[in-house]
């Protein structure tokens, strides 16, 4: 009797990001024969990331979740575990602490982010294995994919994409999926 070969798995895909042209804080994102525009770092983009450069990271980062503000937005359809965004939620960015580059709650001393802000820009987070699973202090921390802001600013190192770019996003996304930034 003849064996029937498995079914391969599929792949959780690859997001492209590069600059776009003529611009250091913006770029082009490219998966599932798509493109859309973004805003990245102020910094543009650098092979040596550190804590408050502004720069988004030269790097091949997976996707392991996100966050979502319910309350706001519908979750969008994805595959990609998404969280619900509530308040108290931060963000550790401070080097020097044990929690840094985490997820923590209200009340916390140490300097950190509002996962609940009030611009929107994180209504929809995508987080990204950047420096998280191995911390480095100073390596960088909280490196999102999120909303932007209006005439696609600058961010603070991560990739902003619009409402509508960032739906398709999570439509073709994963745990796994890679997001890599060329340089």
């Amino acid at each position: 009797m003849r064996k029937i070969p498995a079914k391969p798995r599929s792949s959780p895909g690859t997001i492209i990001v590069r600059a776009a042209p003529g611009s250091r804080t913006r770029a082009l994102v490219s998966f599932a024969g798509r493109t859309e525009r973004a805003a990245i770092g102020r910094g543009g983009t650098t092979a040596r990331k550190r804590e408050g450069d502004g720069a988004t990271p030269i790097a091949e980062m997976p996707l392991i979740g996100g966050y979502v503000r319910a309350d706001r937005i519908a979750p969008p359809a994805t595959r990609l575990p998404l969280k619900r965004t509530r308040p108290g939620m931060l963000w550790c960015d401070a080097p020097g602490h044990a929690c840094y580059n985490r997820p923590v709650t209200a009340p916390f001393a140490g300097r950190h982010e509002r996962m609940m802000r009030d611009d929107g820009l994180y209504d929809v987070c995508l987080v990204m294995d950047w420096n998280l699973r191995v911390r480095r202090r100073n390596a960088g921390s909280a490196i999102f994919f999120h909303l932007m802001r209006a005439g696609y600013q600058p961010t603070e190192g991560c990739i902003a994409v619009s409402l509508p770019a960032m739906r398709r996003i999570l439509a073709f996304a994963r745990k796994g999926t890679r997001v890599t930034v060329l340089g």
